[in-house]
């Protein structure tokens, strides 16, 4: 698929050796679907932090800006998109701001797409995974230069300081985003009933745009996708990769977008799910090494995903 003109996207996320998280889970499948990928990894570590051991490094906040400054001397900062995901340090995540604000002066037209990892909710409980004092960062630094934000509810309602138990609630919610700068927010996931029943999964996407004459349009949709039984690691860093590269295909359509994002994240995990319960054997339960993500074998399916899951306007 050939892109208009060579599209380069700064990805400042974690980074494995083994497996699939952060920029090992974003860069394959955006290089697949035509993008340019200059990665920078706040971490490396051995595997993810799921397993029962991890070892590696943690770049810090003068470690990134040696490496922004060298890309900048030899005038190769030109950037169309900066992804980033899971940060657990607040003077890396204000430097990931400065770099965003300068790569936007530069290019007027630059799109950050952030996904806010700051926890989530087990058995309808919410807790955070990251150090407390990164949400005021997230709030009052971050989205405000963010244009695509994908949390999932539980970081929504931490961003907004807003509970959502309804539909109508995460709509609401989601104008608050758009309000704080954002105009694209997709809740990733969510624990509201799915018309579809118990089986599936809400996501929730909402597009605002203001037109020329200065009237805003609105585009909502809801996706109920199926659930699958398992817990897999690096499933939100490839579905913010693959929204980046959806939205740039489809500028105005966040049906179509989503569509391809969630269709392509379903083929990914029941690939994974099949493969990991075959290696764990009958009756056994799949460990982290045999559910990372099926991503090489899984090429075919993000570069064109067959429409499984629809989403219906709202």
């Amino acid at each position: 698929m050939e892109l208009e003109h060579e599209c380069r996207v700064l990805s400042i996320q974690s980074h494995v050796v083994r497996g699939y998280v952060g920029n090992k889970a974003a860069t394959f499948p955006l290089q697949v679907l035509g993008f340019e990928v200059d990665t920078v990894n706040s971490v490396q570590f051995s595997n993810h932090t799921g397993y029962a051991h991890w070892k590696g490094q943690v770049l810090n906040s003068d470690e990134l800006h040696e490496l922004y400054e060298g890309l900048k001397l030899n005038k190769v900062n030109q950037y169309d998109y900066v992804l980033t995901g899971y940060t657990r340090d607040t003077s890396f995540l204000a430097m990931v701001v400065d770099i965003v604000q300068e790569l936007k002066q530069q290019n007027s037209n630059l799109v950050y797409v952030c996904d806010p990892v700051m926890g989530d909710k087990w058995n309808g409980e919410g807790s955070m995974y990251v150090p407390k004092d990164l949400l005021p960062v997230y709030r009052d630094k971050v989205v405000p230069v963010a244009d695509i934000i994908t949390p999932n509810q539980f970081e929504a309602e931490l961003l907004t300081g807003r509970k959502i138990h309804t539909e109508k609630e995460a709509l609401e919610v989601m104008d608050m985003l758009h309000a704080m700068g954002p105009e694209t927010v997709v809740i990733t996931s969510s624990d509201l009933q799915a018309p579809l029943g118990n089986d599936y999964l809400i996501a929730l996407g909402s597009h605002r745009k203001t037109k020329a004459d200065g009237t805003k349009m609105t585009q909502r949709i809801r996706v109920e996708s199926p659930k699958v039984d398992a817990v897999f690691v690096g499933t939100g860093d490839l579905f913010a990769a693959m929204l980046l590269a959806w939205t740039h295909k489809h500028p105005n359509n966040l049906k179509v977008a989503c569509e391809k994002t969630v269709s392509a994240m379903q083929h990914v995990l029941q690939r994974t799910i099949k493969s990991a319960k075959a290696q764990a054997g009958e009756g056994n339960k799949p460990n982290s090494a045999q559910l990372e993500l099926r991503m090489v074998q899984s090429k075919k399916d993000i570069e064109n995903p067959e429409i499984i899951v629809k989403a219906t306007v709202l």
